[in-house]
């Protein structure tokens, strides 16, 4: 039983190893994605076939499948309800509604359109990476019919706007923290990358996504909602900033790519990081553990898209100071042993977010003491 355990360990990353070529061999230039590392994907071209032709059948509902309409009376405008506030016991309606950081009331459910599109988005995911890696053709016209369905026609496409997006009852119809909820869009842009040269999406397909998130780029941008998301100092801000420079990178718009990154510098790392690491901000949560690793992965994803216009945040520091590194190190520890995290977090704490970001971190910090951490992951994950 030991040997053949042992025969399989050196076996199964030599099969992986030999696969990969085969799986990027297929396209003779890179695709154009911002966010998406397809070589740091460690799944098997069998596993990434596999999940593609499960996300075939999965069902996929457009936005105007919800039964309760937003106050416009637009089912094509997404809606939805802030997950952490509650029915006020001391009034007799309810009204207004009050917060319990953390705890999700489950209300929301009756406002499905956050599940709805993180749904599209997934789907369309598998489906197109599913595609590029085999080259089956029923992938791509699957994810073309769901990208059709919610971006470009009238009859079901989601309006490029979130102005009722986390509303309080009581207290308001949306707001900027809504905006959020869209940042799984910054994977569909990846995903239309992968499905380039397919006759599943055409020029004119293209041509219509991109006319529609540069109108949602214009609303994020010019709207009261998003001057407000821009504003916020926490990981609302960082993903504010993720949204505006990949859908910028997406519409050719290089320059406010270029000018969102270059102020990420001040207004995301140097604004939320201390010098020794922690993310004060984040840490103010009931769940300080996940929305410290949930800002990081942002901060990070800020860092891979000022790649594409040649602006270092990974290595930006001011004096005083911390930077994405030191964010990274200062969370390692805990990573292994939750019970030793000492701010509040009141749900279980999971490490392997924690684990994939930090390893892809690897790539960009080559000193002893980062690489010790990721081998340390990387130790723990072998069989």
């Amino acid at each position: 039983m030991n040997r053949s355990r042992n025969i399989s360990t050196v076996i199964l990353p030599l099969v992986m190893f030999l696969l990969a070529p085969v799986i990027f061999a297929q396209r003779s230039v890179e695709p154009r994605v911002f966010l998406l590392d397809i070589k740091s994907d460690d799944r098997s071209k069998t596993q990434i076939d596999y999940d593609a032709r499960k996300a075939l059948n999965a069902k996929v509902a457009s936005i105007v499948s919800k039964e309760a309409a937003p106050p416009s009376g637009d089912k094509h405008d997404y809606m939805s309800q802030a997950p952490y506030f509650w029915r006020n016991p001391d009034t007799p309606t309810g009204l207004p509604y009050i917060r319990r950081d953390g705890e999700r009331n489950p209300e929301i459910q009756k406002f499905p359109d956050h599940e709805l599109l993180d749904t599209m988005v997934s789907t369309v995911e598998r489906l197109s990476l599913g595609y590029f890696v085999t080259g089956k053709k029923e992938y791509a016209d699957r994810a073309g019919d769901i990208l059709r369905m919610w971006f470009l026609d009238p009859k079901t496409k989601m309006n490029p706007n979130l102005e009722y997006a986390q509303a309080i009852p009581g207290i308001n119809t949306g707001r900027g923290i809504g905006i959020i909820e869209t940042r799984g869009l910054t994977r569909v842009v990846d995903s239309v990358g992968l499905l380039a040269g397919s006759p599943s999406w055409s020029k004119s397909d293209q041509a219509g996504l991109e006319s529609w998130f540069s109108k949602y780029l214009s609303w994020l941008r010019e709207s009261k909602n998003g001057k407000d998301e821009s504003a916020a100092k926490n990981n609302h801000g960082t993903f504010y900033d993720v949204q505006i420079a990949s859908f910028a990178l997406f519409v050719g718009n290089r320059d406010l790519a270029r000018t969102t990154l270059e102020g990420a510098r001040q207004k995301r790392i140097a604004a939320q990081v201390e010098k020794d690491g922690r993310q004060p901000l984040e840490l103010e949560r009931t769940k300080s553990w996940d929305y410290s690793v949930m800002n990081l992965d942002g901060l990070v994803a800020l860092a891979k898209l000022a790649d594409q216009v040649g602006v270092d945040l990974w290595n930006f520091q001011v004096d005083g100071r911390g930077d994405i590194r030191r964010a990274i190190l200062f969370l390692a520890p805990f990573a292994r042993d939750s019970n030793k995290w000492p701010y509040k977090q009141i749900s279980p704490a999971n490490p392997e977010r924690f684990d994939a970001i930090a390893r892809g971190a690897g790539k960009k910090y080559k000193d002893a003491e980062f690489q010790r951490m990721v081998s340390s992951i990387d130790a723990l994950k072998k069989p």
